[in-house]
């Protein structure tokens, strides 16, 4: 069983590989995720030296500063009347340009990032467990152990998600913490789901009853002989939920919900649609470009994975 659960991971993997798309799409997760921990880097240094970022100081002079790889004129004008030590010091780059405070528009993308990965990661971490144990559960045990998960997560998928998701921020609080609790708590219904169906599937086989036979408990049987056959379901879930947690967390912060404080993407988008009829377009393109990237890698990623891990479609493709 090990032997051809290692030999599928990697003729899944194979599969993955020949398609360039994918290791396009690949590439773009990775580039991000890099920059993602530079900017947690970034952010912890910052914290320990107790000083304000760089990406979070007003600079009147430098606002609305278009895109360019070369120093701006302006920042050079503005500082010249200080000597020539503060003048290299004014002499910076803005790739990206700057917002209506003369922040970097580059530097903030960068915390956009980290938030947005920390999003996914915490939320998963949270949902995952979740979904998994109660799915397990319910399939294996059945009876009225099911009938209490299935009505547990009929009630909540009753309840509109993003409003639910709201309830849940706003006990809890505005912040992090609140977005991590809010879309943790309440995504997990899907992943329950799936694992139900598969793992009832998975109850009535041989190799199941051969295990019970032998007298093992049916924590082993669910957790060392089902969800190894069933955990492909996991790792699509992941993929497209990473995403939806990050598309959900930046509506959040643009309704004021989300993040507080910090650079998060949802509030740039916010703090950007003000300034698009003065022509202040880039910090808007940055960001949105930034969100389709992610959650299109993501999402591309994610199909392919349902394709390459799931019994049913390579049963047919063969």
């Amino acid at each position: 069983m090990e032997e051809c659960g290692q030999s599928l991971w990697r003729e899944a993997w194979r599969d993955l590989m020949k398609r360039r798309l994918i290791r396009f799409c690949l590439g773009i997760i990775a580039c991000f995720f890099l920059i993602a921990l530079y900017g947690e880097i970034v952010y912890r240094y910052y914290q320990f030296a107790d000083r304000t970022p760089s990406y979070s100081r007003v600079n009147l002079s430098e606002r609305y500063l278009p895109p360019s790889p070369f120093r701006h004129p302006f920042a050079l004008g503005g500082a010249m009347g200080g000597g020539l030590w503060h003048g290299v010091k004014a002499l910076t780059y803005r790739p990206l340009g700057t917002d209506n405070l003369g922040r970097d528009v580059l530097q903030r993308t960068v915390q956009g990032t980290r938030i947005a990965f920390l999003v996914g990661v915490v939320t998963s971490l949270i949902a995952i467990p979740i979904g998994v144990l109660l799915g397990c559960i319910s399939g294996y045990f059945g009876g009225w152990i099911d009938d209490l998960i299935v009505w547990l997560y009929s009630t909540i998928e009753s309840i509109p998600g993003l409003l639910f998701i709201l309830a849940v921020s706003m006990v809890v609080g505005k912040g992090i913490l609140g977005v991590y609790l809010g879309i943790g708590l309440t995504t997990w219904v899907g992943l329950c789901r799936l694992l139900r169906a598969d793992v009832m599937k998975h109850r009535d086989r041989a190799y199941v009853m051969a295990a019970q036979s032998l007298g093992f408990p049916p924590c082993r049987i669910i957790f060392r002989h089902i969800l190894p056959n069933v955990f492909h379901i996991v790792i699509i879930t992941f993929s497209l939920r990473f995403p939806a947690a990050i598309g959900t967390e930046v509506f959040m912060s643009f309704l004021g919900i989300g993040v507080q404080g910090e650079p998060s993407w949802g509030i740039m988008i916010g703090n950007a649609r003000l300034r698009l009829w003065q022509g202040v377009w880039w910090e808007m393109a940055v960001v949105s470009a930034a969100i389709l990237l992610v959650v299109l890698a993501f999402n591309l990623v994610g199909d392919a994975l349902r394709d390459a891990l799931d019994p049913r479609l390579r049963s047919k493709e063969r």
